[in-house]
């Protein structure tokens, strides 16, 4: 059966579910039924889809290629596709660095197309090794898909490791370009692909990483985030309907009212609302981060029952495809199309694309309370089934290795039912543990040593990107030096509550500095002797949540040795933490 006829039963609502009074702001939880909003004038020529398919795949018209960026004009010289649905991988593999570097093709292949199998080749810090990202809808992974990633890196000895991304998502490190063939073939054996999660792609459907389990739920999102997934890949196939979209796109399904997908900063998020009777989502678009601009998603005043869930997902992506800019790659996101047309002639766009060419209006009925407080996942939370729990343990800034995988492989099996949940804030859970096997898990030694359910409050909200340790595109190393100015401010102050601070390599934002209490973006700055040295612009009042908004630079270009004063005065002075005393003198 196709991705697109599967339907889903109607999901009940959990009995906390209810409705909630709008707020007048719009922002992540608020999507009421708007008037329609006044028309922007667009020509009808800019109306007529920029791509035609040939030969199974979407091409650009040549009628719009003047004026392309550089990753346009790479699609346009080979399908990145092929290398998947074609086989190509096959004969690259066999290719030396040597042979891929003096053809032009080879190594656009291996630079660029390769991203479309989520491979990202290292060439300034890592040449000739590769991370691979995979597809892990909603988080949600097993202990026999942990143990195969972790026997894939162990190979790579000191080059290979793992990431818990902030997509809910595993990468891999250390791949080499002869191993490919194997490890895809490895993946499809234990249910896992990389398949289009790289570049100009939807990348992996976030969900609520307490589905099923949450006493609190509004509804289970893995049902959808798994059929998104399947229909974004085909089943793991290749799905050139959608390969070849002006940049990436992101999307999401909110499951619970703390809102731990962060619908405001996806391109597509589904917010659960009812009409008439029915259950089914209000949609968010827009919303996106880059180097010279960030946005919140905005509602499209549009509501879909859960038949139309992947519907609307590929009428939204088609809208996109079809008329999305590809010059200037700063202006290619979604919602710079959403401003060009407005949001209604955008809908209008949507409407044309979907099944019946209709779409209704978004519902006043938000399931979402706008209320509630935020929950902390880490540590032990009773599940709604009776007699089970789950422990969130904290995995400091996401890093991974072989060793550690089996070991959260092995805890899964023996505490749980063999699964294991990522979270966007780079953490793990356990879920399905009984009661009476809690104290036993909480004493394993990995819990002890390295990831603890209980973490020191700064280092709960911890987040960072790969940074220039394997990222080409980092200014600054980010992980490593994360957790040393945390270690060294929590010797200085006691905070009385979790400062989330996160910490990005460059303008590219991999780690959403924007969505921080405190964020750190990496520069190069001058210390005052003159000298240019790396630094962080300091980014201040990111929230999640109900109350969702993006922060602000509160001080460009601080030399990384002068950050920690910084935090802690920022730390005393906006988030009430009280300076450690030194006592001298005392007995």
């Amino acid at each position: 059966m196709s991705s697109l006829s599967v339907r889903l039963l109607s999901i009940p609502l959990s009995s906390s579910s209810s409705s909630s009074s709008n707020k007048t702001r719009l922002n992540a939880t608020t999507t009421p039924a708007v008037a329609p909003a006044a028309a922007v004038a667009v020509d009808a020529g800019r109306l007529e889809p920029r791509v035609e398919k040939r030969d199974g795949y979407w091409v650009l018209k040549e009628k719009f290629r003047e004026g392309l960026n550089p990753q346009e004009k790479v699609k346009l010289e080979k399908e990145p596709m092929k290398l998947f649905m074609e086989n190509g991988i096959e004969e690259l593999s066999k290719m030396s660095m040597e042979e891929i570097d003096s053809h032009k093709a080879a190594k656009n292949d291996i630079d660029v197309r390769l991203k479309w199998l989520g491979l990202f080749h290292r060439r300034k810090h890592q040449y000739g090794r590769f991370m691979m990202r995979l597809k892990l809808p909603n988080g949600v992974t097993t202990s026999a898909q942990t143990r195969y990633l972790a026997s894939v890196i162990r190979k790579y000895g000191k080059d290979g490791c793992t990431d818990v991304t902030a997509r809910q998502n595993w990468q891999i490190r250390g791949v080499v370009l002869p191993d490919v063939p194997e490890i895809l073939k490895g993946l499809a054996e234990v249910g896992l692909t990389s398949l289009q999660s790289g570049m100009d792609n939807v990348r992996n459907p976030v969900g609520n990483p307490l589905a099923g389990i949450d006493p609190h739920e509004i509804v289970d999102t893995r049902p959808y985030t798994n059929l998104l997934s399947q229909f974004i890949t085909a089943n793991s196939r290749g799905n050139p309907i959608i390969t070849n979209l002006p940049r990436k796109w992101n999307v999401c399904v909110i499951g619970s009212h703390d809102l731990y997908e962060h619908p405001h900063i996806n391109d597509l998020a589904y917010m659960p609302a009812t009409k008439d009777g029915r259950f089914g989502f209000n949609l968010l678009v827009g919303g996106f981060f880059s180097p010279k601009r960030c946005e919140e998603a905005i509602p499209l005043d549009a509501w879909v029952s859960t038949d139309d869930v992947i519907p609307v997902c590929k009428a939204i992506l088609e809208a996109f495809r079809d008329l999305g800019n590809r010059g200037n790659r700063q202006k290619t996101r979604m919602m710079w199309l959403i401003d060009e047309l407005g949001i209604e002639g955008f809908r209008a766009e949507v409407v044309k694309r979907m099944p019946g060419k209709s779409l209704e209006r978004a519902s006043s009925e938000d399931l979402v309370d706008k209320q509630w407080e935020r929950r902390d996942y880490l540590g032990v939370h009773p599940q709604k089934q009776e007699g089970l729990s789950y422990v969130g343990l904290h995995i400091p800034v996401g890093r991974v290795q072989a060793d550690d995988m089996d070991e959260l492989a092995r805890l899964a099996d023996e505490y749980g039912t063999g699964e294991l949940r990522l979270t966007v804030e780079q953490n793990i859970i356990i879920p399905n543990v009984e009661n009476s096997k809690l104290e036993a898990l909480l004493k394993e030694s990995l819990l002890k040593d390295r990831f603890s359910p209980e973490p020191p409050l700064l280092m709960k909200g911890l987040v960072a990107c790969t940074g220039n340790q394997f990222c080409g595109q980092a200014i600054i190393e980010t992980k490593a030096r994360a957790l040393k100015v945390t270690e060294e401010v929590e010797r200085l102050v006691a905070v009385t509550r979790p400062v989330r601070m996160h910490w990005t390599g460059c303008p590219n934002t991999c780690g959403q500095v924007q969505v921080a209490d405190i964020g750190f973006m990496g520069c190069m700055t001058k210390n005052e002797n003159g000298k240019v040295v790396e630094g962080a612009d300091v980014f201040l009042g990111g929230r999640i949540g109900s109350d969702s908004h993006l922060g602000q630079v509160y001080k460009k270009g601080v030399p990384c040795k002068d950050l920690v004063p910084l935090v802690v005065d920022i730390l005393v002075n906006h988030f009430g933490a009280v300076p450690r005393e030194r006592e001298e003198g005392e007995e």
